[in-house]
């Protein structure tokens, strides 16, 4: 009971003490006349303007200091808004009333903080601040939770389910997706959204709803740019496998069990054996073997692909040794450089390394490079490593092309020495005139640029011989071999050799 009426006490002096009661001054003076005369109107007049003054000022006195806020957005701090979250949540269930948690994160922000320096980046970061403030409403808290992740609380309701939840993660992703003028431009970010209910949580208080937030988030950045998720078990199942699957890639890359695996590339001139690319292979312990699209994704987002690399490197220049010493011909062989390797300035010098310890000359290594590292590379240390590369004797591969936005330019720039046309436009080849016309406009722009090509993903001899006729100089995929460990190369190349002394060449002057 005494708390109950401190807590009235403690309203009513809240309701006393702002400037709003003041409009109730003349009120109470005519009150004061009517009851009392003249003489209780002026002293009403003179003692109500001191009482409230008074309230106020013990209010302001009483009130809790002002919560340390961000400077560049305004926002409070993640810290603050759990404490206060945390009080919201105790009252949910007793009034039976539902909140979400939404953490947003702009997409590849930190690349353009980069590129367009700390002035913009604040500025993208302060619009994006009041477009989440206007979106929500006066009770509801936004909080900048990291460098360019943000935090959304909902005010306690009583219906709040998980269609309303994603239609509000909908209106905040389209309001910061909105283009934003600064420093006279325009910018466009996008940004993706993990949220969790108060009823899915993993746990009580504001710490475990922020927890599934983030699960939910890393999910949907796990997809792509500009995603939105929700929280659930079986999300924060599937994530805590990815965690277990990311410690065994560590134990595996000690133990050694990626392995390269050797995909052949065939002449469409002669037929013999132009090369073979080289592929990362997982031999699990119990899982055996793994895809490469379950290990390679979370090799990247944590910043073991150099190590992989260096690992394919090697098994791929002792292969080309033993070979050799098989007496088998393999002019070269390919190995996949990732944009983290070819970011290392040391790469050439750990290349010439491997080369002398297995003493093959660099024209056999041909270097494969995305279209889009390429396209995107500036001129700093991927492009010098790139140049030396070349200068260095090894080829030099644009893989995937077609797919990415590399102009003329980029390929004059850079020493590229054939295009590896992207299996996107191969598939179907032979009965499709649209894909016809796209890998002949391909084969030409090569041709007057002076570069080979090799066209990927060959799955059917219809395929094989349509880009044979129309041009292109080499051919790899399923149609012609599947990727297989080493030990089986030798027998396949001894193979492959003697029946193609049996079989016509499917070349460009075939027919």
């Amino acid at each position: 009971m005494m708390t109950r009426i401190s807590g009235w006490a403690g309203a009513l002096r809240r309701a006393l003490s702002g400037p709003q009661v003041m409009a109730f001054v003349p009120a109470a003076t005519l009150g004061a006349f009517w009851l009392g005369g003249e003489a209780a109107l002026i002293a009403t007049a003179l003692v109500c303007p001191l009482i409230v003054g008074r309230l106020t000022h013990a209010a302001e006195d009483n009130a809790p200091p002002p919560l340390p806020r961000d400077t560049v957005t305004g926002l409070v701090h993640r810290s603050q808004f759990l404490d206060t979250l945390d009080a919201h949540l105790h009252d949910l269930d007793r009034t039976h009333r539902k909140t979400a948690y939404f953490a947003i994160e702009l997409d590849e922000f930190a690349g353009l903080a980069e590129k367009y320096g700390p002035d913009v980046s604040e500025a993208l970061l302060s619009c994006t601040a009041h477009r989440l403030q206007g979106v929500m409403r006066d009770r509801e808290m936004v909080s900048r939770s990291g460098d360019f992740r943000f935090s959304v609380a909902l005010d306690p309701v009583r219906n709040l389910d998980l269609e309303s939840s994603i239609q509000l993660a909908t209106r905040l992703q389209t309001a910061i997706e909105e283009p934003i003028s600064a420093d006279g431009n325009l910018y466009y970010v996008s940004c993706c959204v993990g949220f969790c209910l108060s009823n899915r949580a993993p746990g009580r208080g504001a710490k475990a709803l922020h927890d599934g937030a983030v699960t939910a988030l890393a999910e949907a950045q796990r997809t792509g740019p500009s995603t939105i998720r929700s929280y659930s078990e079986e999300v924060r199942l599937l994530q805590s496998q990815r965690l277990a699957l990311c410690e065994d890639i560590t134990a595996g890359l000690d133990a050694e069990q990626f392995h390269a695996w050797f995909q052949p590339q065939i002449s469409t001139d002669t037929g013999e054996i132009s090369g073979f690319e080289t592929l990362a292979r997982w031999l699990h312990p119990t899982r055996g073997l793994v895809s490469p699209g379950e290990f390679l994704p979370l090799m990247e987002r944590n910043g073991q692909l150099d190590r992989l690399g260096q690992t394919m490197l090697n098994q791929a220049l002792r292969a080309l040794a033993l070979w050799d010493q098989a007496d088998v011909t393999v002019p070269r062989v390919g190995v996949n450089f990732t944009a983290d390797e070819l970011r290392n300035p040391r790469l050439v010098d750990r290349v010439e390394w491997a080369l002398d310890r297995h003493d093959v000359t660099p024209d056999r290594l041909c270097v494969e490079i995305l279209e889009d590292v390429v396209s995107r590379a500036p001129d700093d240390v991927t492009s010098r490593n790139i140049k030396r590369l070349a200068e260095l004797g090894c080829t030099i591969d644009l893989d995937d092309f077609g797919t990415g936005n590399t102009s003329i330019s980029s390929l004059r720039r850079f020493p590229v020495t054939r295009l590896k046309i992207d299996r996107s436009f191969v598939s179907n080849a032979d009965q499709s005139v649209d894909q016809q016309r796209m890998i002949s406009a391909i084969l030409t722009m090569a041709e007057r640029l002076d570069l080979q090509t090799l066209a990927e993903g060959i799955e059917t001899p219809g395929e094989h011989a349509m880009v044979a006729q129309l041009g292109c100089g080499s051919v790899q995929g399923f149609g012609i071999a599947r990727p297989m460990p080493f030990d089986k190369t030798v027998d396949w190349i001894r193979e492959y050799n003697a029946q193609r002394h049996k079989t016509p060449v499917i070349g460009r002057r075939t027919g």
